[in-house]
């Protein structure tokens, strides 16, 4: 098996620093060490378990110069830009630990027996939910931190008891193993060395979701990844839950109204949102649908938004091919041509379509393309603004852009913006997620394969659990949180009344 090695992306040549593919073995290792941990692990006490995460992102942070530095080499995304995501890494270890302490994620149900309850005598039932084993976790490219071995997605199952075997990305692998490293050392002192594990290379990607021990996976990449991904977990003799984030247009819509009342703000923050990390962001608005008009502001905007390399030699690949696409398909104007540079270098691109050329080839035009390119739609009324919104195809994001409180289109706008997306955004842009209860970053296809979960915030973590009902249960042998002494002191929904948390 040949080693994996970082790229300059401001060079394209290889990093000197080498990681060994894993083989069959080392996943089944992996996945085995995870499928024994998994008892121990889960049996842990809420507040035990949040106490590792705090110590996860108290080391995380105590190597944060060197972490940063690593990421930087291999992605050229800027010290600013890494040290605010691993800043942010670390407040979700510490978030989704608080999360687990009050009971709402446990969903703890007590009803008592009830000889005389109508139409027939209730017995003893006491439901909770329980972490469903080990996690194959799938690290993205453009998240080296936030959603790669110590992201998201691993943060959420582990607190909830879930051990995670991570198949790192090939496009920070040096950056992949020093965090493996820290989250290990963590743990092993904590007496619990097996409950994160990583395996790198493509073919231990597909490996981990086949291996019988992996009760479910996470995913962020690419529509195609995710559909092979996918795929492969529901071939399985056991199928499990796949949640994959794969690909979203995130379309910003501007009213007649506000298009006319502040132009130019709008022109500033849609160039700024789309450049953003050179367009490798998940919400990056990739459509802009504005009225028909004068539009030499936002080209002269984009023409001078500034940019950095590529993530990686795919994202290259995928951009030019979608910017040739986009600057042969008919009816399609080049207002700006990207232009590559060194290494993975490209300054940003910009295209215009009207709404009936728009109507005619939805099919070729509303894909999303990752890297540092809008399209413009431009539509002449009403009846046109519509027909553009009964194409677009189900997103992460979906913004409007209003021209006050009186706006008439703003209400329909709206309403459509929402039966499509996972967050529907009003006069501010999609970049930016913020890590909160009320988040919810998933959406219908293809931006996530089960759109009735988020990947970002505490509520993350109900993917990783499923209920359990116990009836009829001697006190000995039910888990602590559903015993009436309330060990984990949780608040909890008893003969159909809700109590608090004793010491919250």
């Amino acid at each position: 098996m040949s080693d994996l090695h970082g790229i300059d992306p401001h060079t394209g040549a290889p990093l000197p620093d080498a990681i060994p593919t894993s083989t069959d073995d080392d996943v089944d290792d992996a996945c085995r060490a995870a499928e024994a941990a998994s008892t121990a692990w889960a049996a842990l006490a809420p507040v035990d378990r949040a106490a590792v995460t705090d110590r996860i992102a108290h080391a995380l942070r105590a190597d944060a110069d060197e972490l940063v530095a690593t990421a930087n080499r291999e992605t050229a995304l800027g010290v600013p830009r890494l040290t605010g995501e691993l800043e942010r890494t670390a407040v979700q270890w510490e978030q989704y630990g608080r999360a687990m302490l009050d009971g709402e994620l446990w969903d703890v149900t007590i009803d008592h027996a009830d000889l005389d309850a109508a139409p027939a005598p209730r017995p003893d039932l006491r439901k909770m939910n329980t972490p469903v084993g080990p996690i194959a976790v799938y690290a993205a490219g453009n998240f080296p931190f936030a959603f790669s071995v110590a992201g998201t997605d691993t943060a959420s199952a582990l607190v909830v008891g879930c051990p995670v075997v991570v198949k790192a990305h090939e496009g920070h692998p040096g950056t992949s193993a020093r965090v493996a490293a820290i989250l290990r050392r963590v743990l092993t002192d904590a007496g619990h060395p097996d409950v994160v594990s990583v395996v790198h290379g493509f073919a231990a990607g597909r490996r981990l979701i086949t291996h019988p021990a992996i009760t479910a996976a996470a995913f962020t990449g690419s529509v195609a990844g995710g559909r092979a991904l996918a795929g492969d977990a529901a071939r399985r003799i056991e199928p499990i839950p796949f949640y994959g984030e794969l690909g979203s247009l995130n379309p910003a819509i501007v009213t007649p109204a506000a298009w006319a009342e502040r132009r130019d703000e709008i022109v500033t923050g849609f160039t700024g949102s789309f450049t953003l990390g050179s367009g490798q962001f998940c919400t990056k608005p990739g459509l802009l649908v504005v009225p028909e008009g004068d539009l030499s502001a936002l080209t002269a905007a984009v023409t001078t938004a500034p940019t950095h390399p590529l993530l990686y030699r795919r994202i290259v690949t995928g951009f030019t091919a979608a910017t040739e696409r986009l600057a042969e398909t008919d009816g399609v104007t080049t207002l700006v041509e990207p232009v590559p540079g060194d290494g993975y270098a490209t300054t940003a691109g910009l295209y215009v379509v009207d709404a009936a050329h728009l109507d005619a080839r939805s099919a070729t035009l509303l894909d999303e393309c990752f890297g540092p390119v809008s399209l413009v739609v431009t539509y002449r009324d009403t009846d046109e603004l519509r027909r553009v919104l009964d194409r677009l195809p189900g997103g992460l994001t979906g913004s409007v852009h209003i021209g006050g409180d009186e706006d008439p289109d703003a209400p329909g706008v709206l309403r459509a913006l929402a039966s499509r997306n996972g967050r529907v955004i009003v006069d501010q842009w999609p970049t930016g997620v913020s890590v909160t209860w009320a988040m919810h970053h998933g959406g219908p296809w293809p931006a996530s394969t089960n759109p009735g979960h988020t990947s970002v915030g505490p509520d993350a973590a109900r993917r990783f659990l499923r209920p359990v009902a116990y009836q009829n249960t001697p006190a000995f042998l039910l888990p602590a949180a559903l015993r009436d002494d309330n060990l984990w002191q949780l608040s909890r929904r008893v003969n159909g009344a809700l109590q608090t948390r004793p010491n919250g």
